[in-house]
């Protein structure tokens, strides 16, 4: 059975009902540039999502030698043919007539082209100046959670190996840091426990700060059509906004931003006070129990509500679920990881698991989820945070087995610290310690929190930047070398979704102009840099992806992530694979933990753990008196208010987020026309309460302000709790004659313009969810709404005289219950 559904209107497509314990039904999507047709598709390139976590896989089609369209793997077990809006439609953007095609080189106040040995020699020079005269600890890089595992891996090694700098992370340390530090302190090592498949067996699901509808749409079209099926399971939704999950939960909850402790600790208290824990499992599996019984038994659900501002009733009612669940699947995101506290709420999930002995079976798990499509690469790779393959930088052995892996001696591997988070990098280069900064694949001039002082950091003269992307972005404007990269398409390598499944992605077309894939722009460095291993070979021994894909094996081999049982061929035309992947496993693992807690002995450990609090590292000492066999850590929390909460001058709290058509800075999506249309311009969401006590309406032009600066947007009346101002950090200046700040004359429009420079103690992660924030009307609307969705949490609360968000004919997609001629369904893929 087939059908055309408007994706933009209808971003989650039709039902494909099942019961619990069944497969999910297949459903193909595909979507082909107007005017053609699958006859005249010259070849299918097999690949995955790149904008977002869940590793949707799917074909590209290619004609002419272009891309004209994608179609959904049926194959595949992560969405069995299905895909979302980014997926069917973001592809246009590597057609956009303003990629760069050649190397760009600073002249005075102007960007001229150059070529290649021109800008590489320039970098080159300027690195091996800085480390003469000042050190490895005077470089520093800054990448993304948009490479590929092949590249990260590259960058890992001459980084650390090669350089010897301790400064080297990604923008996944804004969105995915909290997800590997929760994971770390529980577990003893980064790693999903749960696997997507559990949605299929789960009778309960718990999503915390998790808009799944709008960040995983995939993943939510498998939850709502188990919701649609028979025996559906039971849903628990905590956000603060009124998201297509909220309005499909069993108990929603809808904390004050910045209580997420206060609220867990009280489902804790109930879970424990009604005697539903699992003391076999926490006996046999855990340490850390008593603690925190003692903590929470005074977090009764009234002393939450007066925190949280949620009713008693509520909180117990959704303590009543998780603890009468029998298969509880809990799935975590941004409403966590972006505050205060983020690392000590998302281990209280954890603890939530481990207390109720729910790990290790099908529909019992937990999803610490990760934000972009590559971040799990950028922590197993060691681009992000720790060591490469989990290794432990308090761990000698550890150390000097990564030495052993990369043929140096141990001292060529900085490791008297923890790996400089990225906060602490552009502290450095505000401070002038670090000279040359290379930034490849993000946008930290809109991502990062108060831009003012994040541009002030990047156009400094002293300061040596280079820029590594597919635009001339906001960043790349105040850059000393530009490079054009590649990607997604036009180069080959392997990525890993937040459920550790590997995928292939293969090049299908050609890259623009003189455009390089990062791995060869990294190879290139790597070679004029001369990089050696303690034998006086080169350190750097492959030349291309799949060479570094077997390097990383050999990196891989006995760790938690051992990816050594899967090769390029076997990722090929079937399904992706989930680490760990040996000769033991050889078909992969779908989820950790089903025989104990194996990664949190002290001997093999990715980390000892942090305090809560102070984020101070534990010692080995103190982890080995305290977990000597190696079981999971039940780590308890104290709530403690955030750090900056309303006043009289800032009433509101201000949080930022995503919206379901847009990805990151929009440097992608917002050359896509069916998803930019959906989404043009940045707003601002406010209660009906809220504006009516302020006599605004549906419309109204204001400025929002904080401590940290101002922007400008158009107001949207919305279900959003009161007291609560939500702006998605989307939209920054590219596309304005500004080109990368706000001009002169008022208000920039970037969230980023107001949020604050703080982080979690843990985790490192930026705080973007609790600001204080006043609201001034600028201008009436004049009953023009604002240029939200009406198909997301953004729906307004009114929708009366609100035109639906819609795409038109070029917003099509077809959708197939039947499986692609020469496919295979998932469980046929899955045959030896």
């Amino acid at each position: 059975m087939e059908a055309s559904v408007d994706r933009i209107a209808d971003p989650w497509g039709g039902r494909t009902p099942y019961a619990r314990g069944a497969a999910w039904p297949v459903r193909t999507d595909t979507h082909l540039a107007p005017g053609t047709t699958t006859d005249e598709v010259d070849r299918w390139v097999q690949t995955a999502s790149l904008l977002h976590s869940n590793g949707d896989a799917m074909d590209i089609a290619v004609r002419d030698g272009r891309i004209v369209g994608v179609r959904g793997r049926a194959a595949d077990r992560v969405n069995r043919g299905r895909l979302g809006p980014k997926d069917l439609f973001g592809w246009q953007a590597n057609a956009s007539p303003d990629r760069l095609t050649s190397p760009l080189l600073r002249d005075g106040r102007r960007l001229v082209p150059c070529d290649w040995d021109t800008a590489m020699g320039r970098i080159a020079a300027r690195s091996k100046e800085l480390l003469d005269k000042r050190g490895p600890g005077s470089i520093g890089f800054y990448t993304s959670g948009q490479l590929f595992l092949e590249e990260y891996y590259t960058l890992a090694v001459l980084a650390r190996a090669g350089i010897g700098t301790n400064h080297l992370d990604g923008n996944t340390r804004l969105c995915t840091a909290t997800a590997g530090e929760a994971l770390k302190e529980s577990f003893g090592c980064d790693g999903q426990p749960g696997s997507f498949t559990d949605v299929d067996h789960a009778d309960t699901l718990a999503l915390f700060g998790h808009n799944m509808a709008e960040t995983q749409p995939v993943l939510w079209m498998r939850v709502l059509d188990r919701l649609d099926g028979a025996d559906p399971p039971r849903l628990i939704c905590v956000d603060p906004r009124p998201t297509r999950v909220a309005r499909r939960a069993d108990v929603h909850l809808a904390p004050r931003p910045g209580t997420n402790v206060a609220l867990l600790n009280a489902l804790l208290h109930e879970i424990i006070r009604t005697d539903r824990v699992d003391g076999e499992f926490i006996g046999a599996h855990t340490v850390g129990f008593e603690e925190l019984r003692r903590r929470v038994a005074s977090c009764t659900p009234e002393w939450a509500s007066a925190i949280c501002d949620v009713p008693a009733a509520a909180i117990s009612e959704a303590a009543g679920l998780l603890g009468s669940a029998e298969r509880l699947l809990s799935t975590v995101l941004q409403g966590v990881y972006q505050s205060h506290q983020a690392t000590a709420a998302a281990v209280q999930v954890n603890n939530l698991h481990l207390i109720r002995g729910m790990l290790g079976r099908p529909g019992a798990g937990v999803l610490q989820m990760n934000g972009q499509p590559t971040a799990q690469n950028t922590r197993e790779c060691g681009a992000d945070g720790d060591l490469p393959g989990f290794r432990n930088w308090q761990n000698d052995r550890h150390v000097a087995d990564l030495a052993r892996v990369w043929n140096v001696e141990p001292s060529a591997i900085p490791h008297y610290a923890p790996p400089t988070h990225a906060m602490q990098i552009f502290r450095y280069a505000e401070q002038g310690s670090l000279r040359m900064l290379w930034i490849s694949g993000t946008n930290p001039a809109v991502s990062l929190p108060e831009l003012g002082r994040i541009r002030s950091v990047l156009a400094q003269d002293r300061l040596f930047t280079v820029v590594q992307d597919l635009f001339l972005t906001e960043t790349a404007q105040l850059a000393d070398v530009v490079l054009p990269a590649a990607t997604w398409g036009e180069k080959t390598g392997t990525f890993t979704n937040a459920d550790r499944t590997v995928h292939l992605s293969e090049k299908a077309v050609d890259p623009p102009g003189d455009a390089r894939p990062d791995l060869a722009i990294f190879l290139d460095y790597a070679r004029r840099m001369d990089f050696r291993d303690k034998d006086g070979g080169p350190l750097i021994t492959w030349d291309g992806p799949q060479e570094a894909f077997e390097a990383w094996k050999r990196c891989s081999a006995g760790r938690p992530c051992d990816y050594t049982g899967i090769t390029y061929d076997k990722l090929r035309g079937g399904s992706g694979i989930q680490w760990p992947c040996d000769e033991t496993r050889p078909e992969g693992t779908e989820r950790l933990y089903t025989d104990g807690i194996s990664w949190a002995h002290p001997d093999v450990c990715e980390s000892y753990g942090k305090d809560l609090v102070t984020g101070a590292s534990v010692e080995v000492v103190e982890y080995r008196s305290l977990n000597p066999d190696g079981k999971a850590v039940i780590k308890a929390a104290e709530y403690r208010p955030a750090h900056e909460e309303p006043s009289q001058e800032y009433p509101l709290q201000l949080t930022t987020g995503r919206t379901l058509y847009h990805f990151h800075t929009r440097t992608k999506t917002g050359r896509v026309p069916q998803l930019n249309a959906a989404a043009p311009e940045v707003w601002v969401e406010l209660s009906a309460a809220d504006a009516s006590a302020r006599g605004l309406a549906e419309g109204d032009l204001v400025d929002v302000t904080t401590p940290r600066g101002s922007l400008r947007g158009t107001l949207r009346i919305t279900g959003i709790r009161e007291g609560l101002l939500f702006v998605p950090f989307h939209y920054g200046y590219w596309d304005t004659a500004e080109g990368y700040g706000p001009s002169g004359e008022g208000p920039g429009r970037a969230a980023n313009e107001t949020t604050v420079t703080d982080w979690d103690p843990a985790s490192k992660q930026p705080l973007f969810k609790t600001a204080a924030a006043r609201l001034t009307l600028v201008r009436r609307g004049d009953g023009v709404p604002a240029p939200a969705p009406t198909t997301t949490a953004s729906a307004p609360a009114r929708p009366d005289g609100i035109r639906p968000t819609e795409g038109g004919p070029d917003a099509r997609a077809t959708q197939s219950t039947d499986v692609p001629r020469g496919d295979s369904t998932p469980d046929e893929a899955a045959r030896p």
